[in-house]
C-alpha cells in the first residue's frame, strides 16, 4: 500500500563515512583516482585473469556509451566511483572467464535452450513474485541470486577440493548493500540462493537498465532503446547455457526467465528464444510507477550526492510509457496461444487460482509444486518483513499525470486500479 510522504527517503551515513574516507585516501596518496575508460579497465581484466578473449566485441558499443554517459551526466560521489569500477572490472573478468569455459568446454554452448517461460512486465509489477512461485517447481530450471551476481564459475569450478566462492560473494555484496541502504530488503527481499532474473546476464553486454536504476545515464539509456538488442540476448542464451551446465541440470527442463528488460526487447529475446511462452503481468501503473521511481531513487542517492527526485519520477514515468508501448507493438506479431495475462490484483486476491491458470496454459499439473510453492509463499512473508512505502508525490507526480499518459493501457488489459474490485484471475492474450 503506497503512503504519502513529501520528500523521498535519504541515505544512510554509511555512504556518507565510506566516501569520506576515500576522499581522503586519495588527497594523502594512499588510494589513487579511478579511470573509467574502457581500454584501461579492459586490460586491468586481462591482466587479472591471464586471459585476453572477451568474445563477442558487441559489447565494446554500448559500453563506450555507457562509460562516456557515467563520466558526463552520472555525477558520481568517490564512493559511486569505486563502485563503478568493481563493478565493470567484475563484467569483464567473467566475460574472460565465460570465454575460457567455452574453449574447455564445447559442449556447454551445443546445450539447447527450449521454450523458455518467459514472465515480462514492467518493473513492479508482480514478476518476482511470480517468477519466483513457478521456480519453486523443479521441472523448471532458473537462476539464483549469486548467479546473476557472478553467472560465471572461476576457473577452479571443477577442483572438487574448492569450495564455488560465488554464494558467498553474494552475501558480501548484499550485507554491504544493505548497509549503503537498508530500505532493499523491503524493496526487493532476497538472498544468495533466492530465485532471481537475468539482468546480470545482460549486463554481461554492458547493456540494460540496470545501469539507468543506479546511475544518472540518460544519452546511455536512450542508446539502449534504439539499439538492437539482439547479439546481448544471443549472449544472455550463453551463459544460461553455461549456468545449466554449471548446475549440473538437465537441458530439457525449461527455464523461468523474467525481467522488466524483456518489456522494451521483446523482438530481441523473440529473435533468439522463438518458441519462448509469455507470461505478460499487469499492475495499476500509478503504483508502477511510483514503486520504479522509489526503486531507482534508493539506488541512485548510493552512488551520487547530487539527485534530483522530481528527475527521477520523470524519467521512471517517461521509461515506463515507453516499455508498454513496445510491449504493446510487438504483442502484435505474437500467436494469441503463446502468451497469456495475469493481473497484480488477482494475484494478490488468490494466487493459487491465478496458478492453476498459468499452468492450464503452459499444459502442465500444477499438483507436483503445489507444496513447493506453499513453502515459498510461507518463506517469502519472512523475507519480507517490511513494507516498501513509497508515493508518486515523493517524486514530483501527480495520479492524474500517471493516468492521462497510461489509462489507455488501464482500459485495454483491464487493469484492476489497486484498491477496486478484482477482474477474473487472468486471461489468455487475444
Amino acid at each position: 500500500m503506497q503512503q504519502k510522504h513529501a520528500l523521498p527517503p535519504k541515505r544512510t551515513r554509511f555512504i556518507d563515512v565510506l566516501d569520506g574516507g576515500i576522499r581522503t585516501g586519495r588527497r594523502l596518496g594512499w588510494l589513487n583516482p579511478v579511470r573509467l575508460d574502457r581500454q584501461t579497465l579492459m586490460d586491468r581484466a586481462a591482466a587479472q585473469a591471464g586471459l585476453d578473449d572477451f568474445g563477442d566485441g558487441w559489447f565494446e558499443k554500448p559500453f563506450d556509451v555507457l562509460l562516456d554517459s557515467v563520466n558526463a551526466e552520472a555525477r558520481l560521489n568517490a564512493a559511486g566511483e569505486v563502485s563503478a569500477q568493481q563493478q565493470f572490472q567484475k563484467v569483464l573478468v567473467d566475460r574472460l572467464w565465460a570465454q575460457m569455459w567455452f574453449a574447455r568446454h564445447p559442449e556447454i554452448l551445443a546445450r539447447p535452450v527450449k521454450r523458455p517461460v518467459v514472465i515480462v512486465g514492467p518493473m513492479r509489477s508482480g514478476t518476482t513474485r511470480l517468477h519466483r512461485l513457478l521456480a519453486s517447481d523443479h521441472r523448471f530450471s532458473h537462476m539464483r541470486s549469486f548467479e546473476t551476481i557472478s553467472p560465471v564459475p572461476r576457473p577452479d569450478f571443477e577442483d572438487p577440493s574448492v569450495r564455488d566462492f560465488r554464494p558467498v560473494l553474494a552475501s558480501r555484496i548484499m550485507k554491504v548493500a544493505r548497509l549503503a541502504n537498508p530500505r532493499t530488503l523491503s524493496i526487493h527481499p532476497t538472498g544468495p540462493f533466492e530465485p532471481e532474473e537475468e539482468l546480470g546476464l545482460l549486463v554481461a553486454s554492458m547493456y540494460g537498465m540496470k545501469h539507468e536504476a543506479q546511475w544518472q545515464v540518460p544519452t546511455y539509456g536512450r542508446w539502449c532503446e534504439d539499439a538492437d538488442a539482439t547479439p546481448a540476448y544471443r549472449y544472455m542464451a550463453d551463459l544460461l547455457r553455461l549456468i545449466g551446465w554449471s548446475q549440473q541440470v538437465s537441458s530439457i527442463r525449461p527455464w523461468i526467465l523474467k525481467t522488466p528488460q524483456h518489456m522494451l526487447d521483446l523482438p530481441a529475446l523473440l529473435n533468439v528464444f522463438p518458441d519462448a511462452r509469455l507470461i505478460f503481468t499487469h499492475r495499476d501503473p500509478i503504483a508502477v510507477v511510483g514503486s520504479a521511481a522509489s526503486l531507482a531513487w534508493n539506488q541512485t542517492i548510493i552512488y551520487s550526492d547530487d539527485v534530483d527526485a522530481a528527475d527521477i519520477g520523470r524519467e521512471w514515468l517517461r521509461k515506463t510509457e515507453l516499455e508498454i508501448a513496445r510491449m504493446r507493438k510487438a504483442r502484435e506479431s505474437i500467436p494469441a496461444e503463446r502468451m497469456m495475462d495475469v493481473q497484480f490484483a488477482d494475484m494478490d486476491r488468490d494466487w493459487r487460482g491465478t496458478m492453476a491458470r498459468i499452468y492450464d496454459f503452459l499444459e502442465m499439473d500444477m499438483t507436483p509444486a503445489q507444496p513447493a510453492m506453499e513453502a515459498y509463499v510461507t518463506r517469502s512473508r519472512k523475507l519480507k518483513q517490511k513494507p516498501h512505502n513509497y508515493s508518486l508525490q515523493q517524486f514530483g507526480l501527480t495520479e492524474e499525470e500517471v493516468t492521462d499518459s497510461l489509462g489507455d493501457y488501464v482500459r485495454s488489459f483491464a487493469v484492476p486500479v489497486e484498491g477496486a474490485a478484482p477482474t477474473p484471475a487472468c486471461r489468455k492474450a487475444g
